[in-house]
This record gives structure tokens, sequence and C-alpha cells, in this order.
């Protein structure tokens, strides 16, 4: 590892959770350079739902390069991206009832949420964005107005002047979305009419807090109201990880702008888009631009993942390792001599700990017996459990197994200190 602690820079931050050198993936396992093979149930943060080089999207990915198919293209038409169009709207907007407008962005999510907040300003000629509680959206300066953890938030980055945050669904023991009305309402609030507000279904860095389906639809009537735009923020929770396509399925609302991003490529190649509603595609040509939001070879496996969600059974199967997985974790608790509360929405899963180092001393104990997992919300106290929506049954529960194993070394490290401390 010497020459990363040489050569790269300070900022790097993963690899110092997961100190070995990775040489190949396949399925729900990454090896290193020693042969050591793990589990991963970490899954790129949510960038490879369907796991490190599934065939069908390799087979169609090498396909297009031995054919020298368009590589880099700008925003040019090409025949990758006419096929990733028509194939988005006939297996995900139509069957969902949705109507948007796609908007290929640069290529990373934050670059996505700058795109989102520019074009709510400047259909609505307002300026404040509402944000919430917890809520991760990006480190560019715009997207870091609107992200709540203050490790990120050093006053030198980012001006938050247009930036106003809301408690978050079950961040107060009362329904935030009266507070929100009440501020929206109330022309002495301090609360100048939002332009949007932006906000994750399910807040993935913020700890996996699940939004109610009921608070959403109440924030949705809210913005209906008062002419505030909508924004969903389903860059790490949306591409199936919720059980559905989009993670705002199951609320019954739509949203006016959907940002994507992490699995949308399906292959870990980064790629990014906002959906619109047509009346909102006020764009003027290259108002919103970039060199690499033509990136065809995410175009080609998108268009090759995205036809898992043609299939019924493959959303059925989802639902059913997420029921399994939630069943076996309760269990695993219940064994486990340590004050952790449980939460999941589909395939994402947040175990809470007492604390940060608790949290990551089971995230290590995990790595040491070959499982990958991350830590999460405001005081990295939360265990995050992405495991590929591809896992096979029998690898969840080998992973699942490790997890158990971490949970009890760490359990009896805890009992030792305090017995030590009294």
């Amino acid at each position: 590892m010497q020459v990363f602690e040489t050569h790269e820079s300070n900022v790097r931050s993963y690899c110092r959770s997961f100190p070995v050198i990775f040489s190949t993936s396949q399925g729900s396992h990454i090896t290193d350079i020693n042969g050591d093979r793990y589990i991963d149930f970490f899954c790129g943060a949510g960038s490879l739902n369907y796991g490190h080089n599934h065939p069908a999207l390799k087979k169609a990915l090498l396909s297009y390069i031995e054919k020298d198919g368009i590589v880099h293209g700008l925003d040019m038409a090409t025949e990758a991206k006419s096929a990733l169009l028509t194939t988005f709207s006939e297996t995900v907007l139509e069957p969902n009832g949705l109507d948007y407008k796609v908007q290929f962005t640069g290529p990373t999510g934050t670059n996505a949420v700058e795109a989102a907040l520019k074009l709510a300003r400047k259909i609505t000629g307002r300026h404040t964005i509402v944000a919430f509680t917890n809520g991760y959206h990006g480190l560019t300066q715009g997207a870091l107005a609107v992200t709540a953890n203050a490790a990120y938030r050093h006053s030198d980055f980012t001006y938050r002047h247009d930036s106003v945050f809301v408690p978050f669904d079950g961040y107060m023991p009362f329904d935030t979305a009266d507070y929100f009305e009440k501020l929206v309402t109330d022309r002495s609030s301090g609360l100048d009419l939002p332009a949007a507000v932006i906000l994750e279904t399910v807040q993935g860095e913020g700890g996996i807090n699940i939004a109610s389906d009921a608070w959403l639809r109440r924030i949705r009537a809210i913005c209906d109201e008062h002419g505030i735009l909508m924004i969903v923020d389903d860059i790490q929770m949306g591409c199936g990880r919720t059980g559905n396509f989009f993670s705002f399925t199951d609320a019954g609302i739509v949203p006016d702008i959907v940002v994507l991003s992490k699995s949308l490529s399906g292959y870990g190649l980064p790629m990014s888009v906002l959906l619109m509603k047509p009346d909102l595609d006020q764009w003027a040509s290259g108002e919103h631009t970039g060199t690499f939001r033509g990136h065809n070879l995410a175009f080609v496996t998108a268009t090759e993942c995205l036809k898992f969600w043609a299939d019924p059974s493959f959303v059925a199967d989802v639902r059913a390792k997420s029921d399994y997985i939630a069943e076996t974790v309760r269990q695993i608790l219940s064994r486990v001599n340590l004050p952790i509360s449980f939460r999941y929405k589909g395939m994402a899963f947040g175990l809470e700990t007492a604390s940060g180092e608790i949290a990551t001393a089971i995230s290590r104990a995990a790595f040491e017996v070959g499982l990958i997992v991350e830590t999460c919300g405001a005081d990295g106290h939360v265990l995050k459990l992405f495991p590929a929506l591809t896992a096979p049954k029998e690898l969840l529960a080998e992973g699942l197994s490790k997890l158990e194993e971490a949970l009890h070394v760490v359990a009896a490290a805890t009992v030792a200190e305090l017995k030590g401390v009294s």
C-alpha cells in the first residue's frame, strides 16, 4: 500500500477502510492481489446493484467495443444513446405511467444535482432551495449547499445563503411536514418561497432514514399548492435499491425532477441524468453542458441492465431477498449482545449502533472475515448493507453469517472493555 501513501492524495477514503489492493471482481465477490476473496455488501456505494462484471452487461460492452462503436460523442446522436432512450421509455417510464424528458449531464451525480438546482431556479425565478436534515446530495458547491452533514460543510467550501434545512421525516417527535407547511404559509417565517425542495426518500449517507409514504405525499401536496418544484435525488436509492426502479413508487408521487446516477449504467461506468416533466425542459441549447455527458459505453450497459426490469420475476426476486435478509438480520441481532436497531427498505439495510466507534469496529471485523460493508449516518454510527440485487440466496446467507461473526467479535470486545473499566 506504500505507493498510495507516497503518491495519492490524502483525500482518499475507502481504501483506508479496506486496506488491501484489489485485483479482480465477479458478481458479489472481489479478490485482492494475494488471492483473498471478499463478499461485497458495499456495491460501490450503490453503483453496482447488479454486481461486478455481470456477464450480460460485459458481453454487450465487449461487443460494442469490438465493432468500434462510438465511445465519446459529447451530446451527439448515437446508436447507443438511441437504444438507451427507447429502452428506458419502454421498460421503465411507460410501465410506471411516467412522462419525463431525459437530460444527460456530466457523469457524476453531483453534476446532475447542480443541473437540477440550476433548472429549478431558472424556471421559477426564485433562488431558495429547501433541503432536509441528514440529506446528502454531493460535494460540488451547489450540491454541497443542500448537503446537511457538517463533516463536509466547511465554510470555505460553499455559500449557503440560498439553502434552508427543514427536519426530515422522523427527525423530530412531530409531523415535520406540518412544520414545512407552516414555514411556507407564514410570511413572517423568514423562509422565502422556495424554488424547489430536494430530498432522498431514503437517506443513504444520512443513515438509512426512511420517509413514510404519507409524509412524501404531504410534501408533494404542499409543493403543488405553492408552486414549488419537487426534486427527488434517486442517485443512491434508485435503479432498484428500494425494491422498485424508483424509490418513490410506493408513495404514489410523481416528482417534477428526478436525479439518477450510480447504478444507472449498471456496470460502474460513470453516468448521470435528469428526468424532468416535459413542460420543465426550458433549457437553451448548451445551457448546461459538459465534455463527458455522452459516455456511450455507459449507455450500452445501461440499456442492457434495464432489461432486468422488463421481467416481473426479477422484481419479485428482489423483494423476496429483501424479506429474507431482514428476517435473517433480526434473528442475528437477537443472538448478539449489542444494542442495535434495524431498519430497511428493499435492499437497503441500516443497523444503527450506539456510536461511530462501534460501527467502524464492526466494519473492520467484517473485513477481517471476508465481508465488505461500510458505515453511514451523521456520526458514522450506522452499518449499511447494500448487497447486489442479483446476489443468489446462498451468497447472501454466507455474507450474513460473516456479519454475525463480526458482530460477536465486537460484542465480546465491548464486554471485555467494560469489565476492564469497572
